[in-house]
C-alpha cells in the first residue's frame, strides 16, 4: 500500500510532466557565472521546458552546485555543444525557429514575438552576449525593451523575463492543459522521474 506522501509526489510528477513544453528551448552561449547558469535552470523548471542548450567553446562549463539550483539540474536535461552550428543545425533538424537576444537597431521588441511555436531562444554571456555567428544564424534578434538609464538586465533576470512572456502566450492558449507526448512516451518519463 502506498503512503500518502508517496501518492503526492506522483500526482505532482504526472501533473509536471503533463506540462512540460517540448516546444520551447533555451540556448546557454558560454555564460561563465555559476549562479546565473543555476538561476536559469530553475526558471526553466519553473517554466516547465524539459531541457536546456549549452554551447560552450570559450568559456569552460561552470561548476554548478545543487544548492544553487535548488535541484533544478535533476529535472532539466543537458545537451552541450561545442559550436553554434552543430546546435543550431540539430534545433533546425527538429524544427526549432531560434530568436536569440540581442542589443541591435534591427532586433524586434520581445512583445511582437510568437513564442508558442516551436522555438529556441538563444541568451548569451554576462559580458559579451550572444557571439556573432549565434545573433547572424538565428531566425530573429529581439531584445526586451527597456526605459532607463542602464540598457542592460542580468541574463538570468532576462532569461526570466524572457521565459514567462512564453509562458504567458501558451497559458492564453492553454497550451499548459494537455501534454506534447503521446501516452507511451509520457508513460515512459513519468516511470524515469519517479525513480529520481
Amino acid at each position: 500500500m502506498r503512503s500518502t506522501k508517496t501518492e503526492k509526489r506522483l500526482e505532482k510528477i504526472i501533473r509536471v510532466v503533463n506540462a512540460r513544453q517540448h516546444s520551447l528551448t533555451v540556448v546557454i552561449e558560454n555564460i561563465h557565472d555559476p549562479h546565473n547558469v543555476s538561476a536559469i535552470f530553475r526558471t526553466c523548471d519553473a517554466v516547465g521546458i524539459p531541457k536546456v542548450k549549452l554551447i560552450y567553446n570559450q568559456e569552460s562549463f561552470p561548476r554548478i552546485g545543487k544548492k544553487s539550483s535548488a535541484s533544478a539540474f535533476k529535472w532539466v536535461e543537458k545537451e552541450k555543444y561545442k559550436s553554434v552550428e552543430e546546435c543550431y543545425n540539430d534545433l533546425r533538424q527538429d524544427g526549432y525557429k531560434i530568436f536569440a537576444s540581442s542589443l541591435t537597431d534591427h532586433s524586434k521588441n520581445l512583445y511582437e514575438l510568437d513564442l508558442t511555436q516551436k522555438v529556441a531562444i538563444v541568451v548569451g554571456n554576462e559580458h559579451r552576449g550572444v557571439s556573432d555567428s549565434a545573433a547572424n544564424l538565428a531566425d530573429e534578434v529581439f531584445l526586451i525593451p527597456q526605459f532607463g538609464m542602464v540598457q542592460s538586465l542580468n541574463v538570468s533576470v532576462a532569461t526570466a523575463v524572457i521565459l514567462y512572456e512564453a509562458m504567458r502566450q501558451r497559458i492564453k492558449k492553454e497550451m499548459y492543459n494537455k501534454s506534447e507526448l503521446d501516452k507511451k512516451t509520457l508513460d515512459h518519463l513519468i516511470d524515469i522521474w519517479c525513480e529520481k
